[in-house]
């Protein structure tokens, strides 16, 4: 960690510099990707340090690769990107990395001082000052959704204007109907159509039929693991958790990711029975907050159970018709429309993995997580599960008071 910090300090000191800085995050993310690779953790499950050096690599490929790629959210189609060979970087995991190189704190400073509002989620302020800075090469096409979070759209639509990149929003109805299935698919096609154009390559039908293929076996492998999770005790930390949104969203469909959950079943069905508390958490994980550091990675006593966000779709879709099961995807995931269908899909998860307790981060700037955690405290306490809601940061590490988190935090542990 004294290194990372040292390494961080350097890069601050030629903030005013962008290429230099830019070689210094990629030459960062190289060393990192051969270390992970060469010095493996040995209490990590082999499919965790596979899913370590993938994520590393797919930020690397991407940044090396500026007009091969294109900036998404993680609730974008990316099956597309996928089929055409396309490199998706997408701003939540580039902000994490950031803030892995504690430099968060310049970016976001940055992008204040730009107008940038102090309220706005801290991922897409710091993938903001990237810009403002000039660290990030821009890509050669954007894509984002209207689910979820109500940052997305202003974030793209502010980059597409300062680089002159074209962007593709996917408007996602609430409600689903054959109406809005046909409106997504619609959308889907002319997105198919705008990428083709950007890239000057043709996308093969059948080439994203195979990618969803792929992701369909890779959702039977989520369900499959799900009954286990409850039973066993898998050694795991919060960053590898939410390494996870690699797998089960933007990088879904590739034959990586399968691979990856053909690990992890294979791991959780030969780890020890449980043992110690199990905690599930809602929404993301702060993975950089010391507190939660202390007690879940690695832990004996406590130990992550999963997160809602990984688990946010679990069906098949239609092969055959893949512009169809992509739209239907996107409408019915839990994080899409109503609290209702979240709940509905928390109460499935904590059926299938009975946790002892469950923890709700209510990460500064995501208003969606934090208007319903009133709700999601009502499911508990009807299934009878301890709960804990904190407010802080996943990004910013100044947003968290760790000695406030702490005492609520240890209170918590204890009761379970």
């Amino acid at each position: 960690m004294d290194a990372v910090k040292s390494y961080s300090k350097f890069i601050k000191k030629n903030m005013e510099r962008p290429e230099k800085v830019k070689k210094l995050i990629n030459l960062g993310l190289f060393i990192a990707y051969h270390y992970v690779k060469f010095f493996r953790d040995k209490r990590l499950p082999e499919s965790f340090h596979f899913l370590n050096k993938y994520s590393i690599k797919c930020v690397i490929d991407s940044l090396n690769q500026p007009q091969n790629s294109a900036w998404v959210n993680i609730f974008a189609p990316s099956e597309f990107l996928i089929a055409m060979d396309i490199k998706p970087l997408f701003i939540e995991a580039y902000s994490s990395f950031m803030s892995g190189f504690f430099i968060e704190d310049c970016l976001i400073d940055a992008a204040e001082s730009k107008g940038i509002s102090n309220t706005l989620c801290s991922y897409h302020k710091t993938f903001l000052g990237a810009s403002e800075l000039g660290i990030l090469e821009k890509p050669r096409f954007m894509i984002t959704t209207s689910i979820a979070c109500d940052a997305n759209i202003p974030t793209f639509r502010y980059l597409s204007k300062k680089f002159g990149v074209p962007l593709c929003i996917i408007d996602v109805p609430y409600k689903y109907s054959k109406e809005a299935v046909s409106y997504v698919k619609k959308q889907l096609q002319e997105l198919a159509a705008k990428l083709e154009e950007a890239f000057k390559r043709k996308l093969d039908l059948d080439k994203l039929r195979e990618i969803v293929k792929t992701e369909n076996k890779t959702r039977a492998l989520m369900r499959e693991y799900l009954n286990y999770v409850g039973k066993k005790t898998l050694q795991t930390t919060m960053t590898f958790e939410m390494y996870m949104l690699f797998a089960s969203h933007v990088f879904i469909g590739s034959k990586e990711t399968l691979k990856f959950y053909e690990m992890l079943v294979s791991d959780i069905k030969k780890a020890p029975e449980k043992s110690g508390k199990s905690v599930f958490f809602v929404h993301i994980l702060p993975m950089f907050e010391t507190n939660f550091k202390q007690y879940f990675n690695f832990g004996e006593k406590y130990h992550i159970a999963g997160s809602d966000i990984n688990f946010d779709f679990l069906h098949e879709i239609d092969e055959n018709d893949p512009f169809l099961g992509i739209a239907e995807r996107l409408i019915l995931t839990s994080l899409n429309g109503g609290i209702d269908r979240r709940v509905s899909r928390i109460r499935e998860l904590l059926e299938y993995i009975k946790p002892d307790g469950i923890i709700q981060f209510c990460h500064l700037g995501c208003k969606q997580s934090m208007g319903g955690a009133f709700v999601i405290k009502k499911l508990a306490s009807e299934m009878g599960i301890p709960f804990l809601c904190l407010d802080g940061d996943c990004v910013d590490k100044r947003n968290n008071q760790e000695g406030q988190n702490r005492t609520r935090l240890e209170a918590f542990l204890e009761m379970l």
